[in-house]
């Protein structure tokens, strides 16, 4: 768009006699109007194929009829047009579509303040303080509503039929459900395709969590394309392990390292605490499982008469925690811990830490689907050394990648 001359531009403001920025102001208003008038002129030309004062390439019977006052909300302050009709009522302005009533950006404004973690009222308050416009704190939540289809269309996408590496954690938050508080999980999963770009494959709001849900999250996928994943990295839910062969037979299962050290170290007391993590380390800092499991019974030697919790908790689940010493040691940064979904919750906090109730489930959804947006925006790069990744994982599961292909 060209920009007015300078010389048109001085010309204008000494015709205009301005004395205060309100003038200014209110001659740009006016100005606003005529251009934005111009154009609905000039969309209602072009939807009946002949200018408003040349009939002479008229080829319809339909024309012009009048007009419809409206009144938009801009950024220069509410704006009265009037807009074109036509015989027929077929004609639909493109510049404002039927039914808009703001043309300043302000609902897009609102999602992005919604979506750093800003409350309703807050929004209100901030939209008034910025454009001197009112709205209330349910106009806000109507206007996030909006997006609600969005999210339902992202949360029923399909998806590729095979992923590499899928972390699968939960994290709770306070919800309102027939008039009461409860606790709800957000269930999150991440995969890793197999080009090493990381993707939220959907968030489920549900109870407490439980395997029996994450067995039906696990079937979405599958619905949704999933047919194999390599390898699940999870938490030590009990039950994870069947859920998963239940859906996915021929997954590896990792449990976080993570999760299982600090669930140890609760039965350690303070004194013992530096010791104990040094002697743990032997065991998951291992060359492989065989020395591992060495280093383990030494531990039970040591340790078992003062801390047996702390050593069968490792005992019972040991084959899903020993799955990533089977790899390189590029691989097992990856799959050793659900580090990645954690950081994904460390955003969701920021920006959930002042809700401390949702008012219903749809609530949750949608603010936790706006902070995965924008957190994705940055997953730009993919893992390291991902040809060595794939190179190895093509050899170790052959039989699978052999069958999609």
């Amino acid at each position: 768009m060209s920009k007015v001359s300078k010389e048109i531009l001085r010309d204008y403001v000494n015709e205009q006699k301005f004395s205060s920025p309100d003038d200014i102001l209110n001659a740009m208003k006016e100005m606003f109007k005529d251009v934005l008038q111009e154009v609905l002129e000039a969309e209602m030309d072009s939807h009946l194929g002949y200018d408003k004062n040349d009939l002479s390439d008229k080829v319809t019977n339909n024309r012009r009829n009048g007009y419809s006052s409206k009144t938009v909300k801009s950024e220069l302050g509410p704006v009265k047009i009037d807009i074109p009709r036509d015989r027929y009522g077929e004609f639909e302005p493109k510049i404002i579509p039927k039914y808009q009533r703001n043309i300043n950006g302000i609902e897009e404004k609102v999602i992005d303040l919604y979506a750093a973690g800003m409350t309703t009222r807050d929004i209100s308050e901030q939209i008034k303080n910025l454009y001197d416009i009112d709205i209330s704190a349910q106009m806000v939540s109507n206007i996030t509503n909006r997006i609600i289809p969005i999210v339902t269309e992202w949360q029923n996408r399909s998806l590729e039929s095979i992923y590499s590496f899928v972390f699968m954690d939960s994290i709770h938050y306070k919800v309102r459900e027939d008039k009461q508080i409860v606790v709800k999980a957000a269930y999150v999963v991440l995969g890793v395709n197999m080009d090493g770009e990381k993707e939220v494959l959907g968030i489920w709001i549900g109870a407490n969590e439980s395997s029996k849900f994450w067995l039906s999250v696990l079937n979405d996928l599958k619905n949704r394309g999933v047919q194999d994943v390599l390898i699940f990295c999870v938490d030590g839910l009990n039950g994870f392990k069947e859920a998963i062969g239940s859906v996915y037979p021929f997954a590896k299962i990792q449990r976080c390292i993570i999760h299982q050290i600090r669930a140890s170290m609760k039965y350690i007391p303070y004194k013992d605490r530096k010791l104990f993590a040094a002697d743990l380390k032997s065991v998951y800092g291992a060359v492989n499982e065989d020395e591992a499991y060495e280093n383990l019974q030494s531990m039970r030697e040591k340790w078992g008469h003062k801390y047996p919790n702390a050593i069968n908790s490792w005992e019972e689940n040991w084959d899903n925690l020993i799955t990533f010493l089977a790899f390189p040691d590029f691989i097992r940064k990856i799959m050793y811990t659900t580090n990645v979904i954690e950081s994904l919750h460390s955003q969701f906090r920021k920006v959930t830490k002042t809700k401390l109730i949702f008012p219903n489930d749809e609530s949750l959804l949608k603010m936790l689907y706006l902070a995965t947006e924008k957190v994705s925006k940055k997953w730009t790069r993919i893992y390291p050394n991902w040809d060595l990744v794939i190179s190895q994982l093509k050899i170790l599961f052959e039989e699978i990648l052999n069958k999609e292909a």
